[in-house]
């Protein structure tokens, strides 16, 4: 299972460890996304709201839950690259017991909170309903996702992207097609979107489990999973800043959609068709970000820091890449897209298809800015400045991506198109900080040097 990835060429490394992580990204979004467009096809413009705020919910605490695993899968990549099995063992081990703790005390937390959370969503009246019983399943299916992010991480930073591919190839399958038996045979509506998810991850867990268990995958001892302070202070120092930084770039989404909402429950709609669809394809600069972060560290772990950074050019060139393509072929493709996932013939269903256009015409510049600075995330959590990332991200988003589309909603009342430009602008503001952070890094690791 445990590749090195400290030798040979940096671009095909790049490439190999990227797609794999690439497909996982794809089966993992194709989750949210089958929801909505199975919901779309049985049910009415309120339960495609009510699954599309759900999903943004768990989306969130998803993308958190990531963003601390990171610390695990750095710890162990610059573990491996350093040759020090011993403390890839440790890391592993320590990784389970944080997360089990962290995945209970979630749970038992957000069923709590669900309906005041969908108060603060601004959920329209008509969806009320529909999000709380979304989101009531989907939280008591927190462990099963805690779990298979974390089996994750943990297979990454020992170089391998293979396997969670595999395991959440499984999960997608079976989400799909409990997702026609719960919202299509049973009728269930935004409950049986939540409760596929939910039933489809814990199918996940328990093949990825009984991989590692009978392939001994990874080997641990008793002493392995006891709390030490160093362990697991490393993991929280990296993971903690982009928890929060992935955290607060979710409730940004979430202010913006709050903001849609209040327009109405077409904008409210077209928002949320949009962001799964951006979601969609983010999948490529969220692919370079972990490829950056696990291979950059086994790098910086064997004391070559010029492959870190070659590994950051090769990134970036492939994310901008993207996004300039996909960014062109939006503009005349727009209203298509979004109309697969509403009926243009349902009440409401041709204004959602319009604003829904005017939205996606413009947020998906961020595409190719965002492609960068995750890109340089990836690059600083590598080198153990997780901090930067959270620095650049959390100044973007009060400074311009906020203030940018409440701006817009308020002058532009009756066009979407201009909030999302402002969402890209924010990526881009993102962009300037990312480059003068290198450049400064850069220079203080040279004048040590």
């Amino acid at each position: 299972m445990e590749r090195n990835l400290t030798r040979g060429s940096v671009f095909e490394n790049v490439v190999i460890f990227s797609l794999p992580y690439l497909l996982s990204y794809f089966l993992q979004t194709l989750y949210g996304m089958a929801d909505l467009f199975i919901v779309g096809q049985f049910e009415g413009v309120s339960s495609t709201t009510a699954v599309s705020i759900g999903s943004q919910v768990m989306h969130m605490l998803t993308v958190m839950i990531v963003g601390l695993a990171m610390g695990t899968t750095v710890s162990i990549a610059q573990a491996v690259g350093a040759g020090e099995k011993k403390r890839v063992a440790q890391s592993t081990g320590n990784t389970v017991t944080l997360f089990m703790i962290v995945a209970l005390v979630l749970m038992a937390v957000l069923l709590t909170l669900v309906r005041p959370i969908v108060f603060i969503m601004s959920t329209p009246a008509e969806a009320v309903d529909g999000t709380v019983a979304y989101l009531r399943i989907c939280f008591i299916g927190i462990p099963f996702i805690t779990a298979y992010n974390i089996i994750s991480s943990i297979f990454r930073g020992m170089g391998d992207s293979k396997s969670p591919m595999c395991f959440i190839a499984v999960a997608c399958v079976a989400n799909i097609v409990l997702d026609y038996v719960f919202i299509g045979v049973l009728r269930l509506g935004p409950a049986g979107a939540a409760l596929g998810t939910t039933v489809a991850q814990a199918i996940s867990v328990g093949i990825a489990l009984t991989v590692i268990i009978r392939k001994q995958s990874i080997v641990l001892g008793r002493q392995d999973f006891q709390p030490k302070r160093a362990v697991m202070g490393k993991i929280l120092s990296i993971g903690i800043p982009i928890a929060c930084q992935d955290g607060l770039i979710q409730v940004a989404f979430i202010v913006i959609t709050i903001i849609a909402n209040r327009r109405g429950l077409n904008d409210a709609a077209a928002v949320g068709i949009v962001e799964k669809i951006i979601s969609f394809l983010f999948l490529v600069p969220s692919s370079m970000l972990s490829a950056v972060s696990a291979l950059g560290a086994q790098n910086v772990g064997a004391k070559k820091p010029e492959r870190a950074i070659q590994t950051l050019r090769y990134a970036i060139l492939i994310a901008v890449s993207f996004g300039l393509v996909v960014s062109v072929l939006i503009q005349f493709q727009a209203e298509n897209i979004v109309a697969l996932f509403t009926d243009r013939n349902a009440a409401g269903g041709a204004e959602v298809v319009r604003l829904g256009g005017q939205y996606f015409k413009g947020y998906i510049w961020d595409c190719v800015f965002a492609g960068i600075h995750f890109c340089f995330s990836g690059y600083f959590c590598a080198c153990g400045k997780s901090g930067l990332s959270f620095l650049h991200n959390i100044l973007a988003i009060m400074l311009i991506r906020v203030p940018g589309v409440y701006l817009t909603s308020q002058l532009f009342p009756s066009t979407l198109f201009p909030m999302g430009l402002a969402t890209a602008t924010g990526s881009l503001f993102s962009v300037c900080i990312c480059v003068a952070a290198f450049m400064i890094l850069q220079r203080k690791l040279g004048d040590r040097g």
